[in-house]
């Protein structure tokens, strides 16, 4: 929401949108604002047609609680319509993504540092915390007490693709 509300303020602020694109985003960015504080658990502030915060002292009181009112309506199906929009992604989304979605990574060893004075076997993996486990096969690097591989061949040329 933040970086949203940035990006709506610099193109306010830029004096280049038209008047009815400016109002249009005026609308927007006091709605995200509205939408914020409720999920903090803030005050509603209370506002015209054009986003204006409606003035107490010019307002009458049953002219605020009708806006009140209307100004929480709105901002609750807001709420609700985002979460069905989420409910529907996700149980949607779980096989479509998982399915369609591949992802590679690909490591190039380059040199690996250690003062023991002796040949060492360097493991990686990939490793998932949330399953609390590793999820690729170990990639075995063995590399010699003189700072080089052991099979010299590979020098520059220790790669793995973990997917």
């Amino acid at each position: 929401m933040t970086y949203s509300l940035i990006e709506w303020r610099s193109q306010i602020l830029s004096g280049t949108l038209p008047k009815d694109e400016l109002a249009e985003l005026k609308k927007k960015v006091t709605a995200k604002i509205d939408h914020g504080n409720r999920m903090l658990g803030l005050d509603l502030v209370v506002r015209d047609d054009y986003g204006n915060i409606l003035d107490p002292d010019e307002t009458s009181t049953i002219a605020l609680f009708k806006a009140h009112e209307m100004a929480s309506k709105r901002i609750e199906e807001k709420i609700q319509e985002e979460k069905s929009i989420l409910q529907n992604l996700d149980l949607r989304g779980q096989s479509i993504f998982s399915a369609v979605h591949t992802y590679g990574l690909l490591v190039n060893f380059k040199n690996f540092v250690c003062n023991i004075g002796e040949d060492a076997e360097l493991f990686m993996a990939l490793y998932d915390p949330d399953q609390s486990k590793f999820i690729s096969e170990n990639y075995l690097i063995r590399w010699g007490s003189n700072g080089m591989p052991k099979e010299i061949e590979k020098l520059n040329n220790l790669q793995a693709v973990f997917t």
